[in-house]
């Protein structure tokens, strides 16, 4: 394992609305090494783009950060006055958005985009900046970079903006991206050219990747650990390899069963059933109980466990009951 270079430790998120409040992240603790892709994996509605987009204080104006670290190089994020953190967004930690579209802006074209973040950051003149800015984009597959400079956002395919969009967020060499749903709006064949961008600034750059996805199928392409959540929580934590041939938890072991084999082995695709909770009240219980096969008394009136490794487990799972291959 690499050294960690950023440590979120004990963090909580609260939506704040006139009548309720969402907890939408409650104490999550992870660490993501250099180097390394780790895979936060879950429904929507998880917490898994909240925590995301709190790493770099992006969280909409209703949201807060109630609690906990998030520390970057021992720097705490969470706490950073923005004049310095402003120093840290683009430069040593970007992020890819899931609508690709939405993210670029639609009244300037894209050459000038990828510009406008070279002359924000380094002390380079326009000529410069245009000329990397070619290259930049050519580096990210594009192979004809003084076409798509000229063009406009709403002139590219969703797959070529999605490229631009990685082309913005690696132009500074950050030392960590936030990619959230990076391949979710793209046909099966440009996802797997965006994940091989993605790979290569893991091997070549040793950039490391905070992914954010519902899909099992791109976590077993491209990640090294996987975090998965539930209702605002981690409740199970490994390397991936484990994670897909032993899951421990009932929520993570009906997640894999949704997904269609290759054998035929099932041949009608499976749902977990019910819905995940509201997440307006703190969860005095485990809140999977309601859609779980496995509970017990003690996840009825006891209040969720914490993430715990050791005896049977081969990973840390926070359950009372978890699922045992036999």
């Amino acid at each position: 394992m690499g050294s960690a270079i950023i440590q979120v430790r004990d963090l909580s998120i609260r939506y704040r609305g006139k009548e309720t409040t969402v907890y939408a992240a409650e104490d999550v603790s992870f660490d993501l090494d250099r180097g390394k892709v780790l895979a936060l994996v879950g429904e929507s509605g998880a917490g898994k783009t909240t925590v995301g987009l709190s790493v770099l204080r992006l969280l909409p104006g209703d949201a807060e950060i109630a609690s906990g670290q998030i520390l970057f190089e021992g720097h705490d994020l969470a706490s950073m006055h923005d004049k310095e953190l402003r120093t840290v967004r683009g430069r040593r930690i970007a992020m890819i958005f899931q609508d690709a579209t939405a993210g670029l802006n639609p009244v300037l074209s894209v050459g000038s985009q990828v510009a406008e973040m070279l002359t924000a950051h380094l002390h380079i003149g326009k000529r410069e900046a245009k000329r990397q800015s070619l290259q930049i984009l050519y580096d990210v597959g594009l192979s004809d970079p003084e076409r798509v400079a000229k063009a406009y956002p709403f002139q590219l395919s969703g797959g070529m903006c999605q490229r631009v969009m990685i082309g913005i967020a690696t132009s500074l060499n950050p030392d960590v991206i936030i990619a959230d749903e990076p391949t979710s709006s793209l046909d099966v064949t440009v996802q797997a050219q965006i994940l091989h961008q993605l790979e290569r600034l893991r091997d070549e750059r040793g950039t490391a990747i905070l992914l954010v996805t519902h899909s099992f199928g791109v976590v077993a392409q491209i990640a090294d650990e996987v975090a998965v959540m539930y209702a605002g929580r981690i409740v199970e934590h490994g390397d991936v390899h484990a994670m897909l041939k032993e899951p421990l938890h009932p929520y993570t072991h009906a997640l894999l069963a949704t997904l269609p084999r290759l054998d035929g082995a099932n041949d009608q695709l499976r749902a977990i059933p019910g819905t995940p909770p509201s997440l307006t009240e703190p969860a005095e219980h485990c809140p999977f109980i309601p859609r779980c096969p496995k509970a017990m008394n003690e996840c009825r009136t006891s209040p969720p466990p914490p993430l715990q490794s050791g005896g049977r487990a081969t990973h840390p799972v926070a359950c009372y009951n978890p699922v045992w291959r036999v």
